[in-house]
């Protein structure tokens, strides 16, 4: 089994909740194959840098998960049929990004802007 990141971009014109439906109807393909669903990251309403049918927002997803090439194939045919799907991008994990998004995950790369924010917060609460 390998490990896989798949990002896909939802129409903007769905409710939250359509869009929740939508990436746990996602997720459960994944586990229906006996895939490992390591991480589900919903990213929100994003500006895209062109317009996609044209729309120029979409809810971005991100799903992180181990499981054999053919339920890629699988995954993917799923996406191709679901309209509210615009674009998706699916990639192999290899060991360095394996130990990248584990960091990330943790918030390791994050902590740099908490500390400069929670400094410049001290700073200007005494005024």
């Amino acid at each position: 089994m390998k490990n896989y990141e798949t990002v896909f971009i939802l129409n903007p014109v769905l409710s939250d909740d359509q869009m929740k439906d939508t990436v746990e109807k996602f997720v459960k393909v994944l586990k229906k194959g006996k895939a490992d669903v390591i991480n589900v990251e919903q990213w929100g309403l994003r500006k895209m840098a062109y317009p996609v049918q044209h729309k120029s927002t979409g809810f971005y997803n991100l799903i992180e998960f181990s499981a054999s090439p053919e339920l890629v194939n699988t995954l993917e045919t799923e996406y191709r049929r679901d309209e509210s799907v615009m674009r998706f991008l699916t990639t192999v994990l290899d060991k360095h990004a394996v130990v990248y998004n584990e960091r990330r995950r943790k918030g390791e790369f994050n902590k740099g802007k908490a500390d400069a924010n929670r400094k410049r917060k001290t700073e200007e609460e005494p005024a």
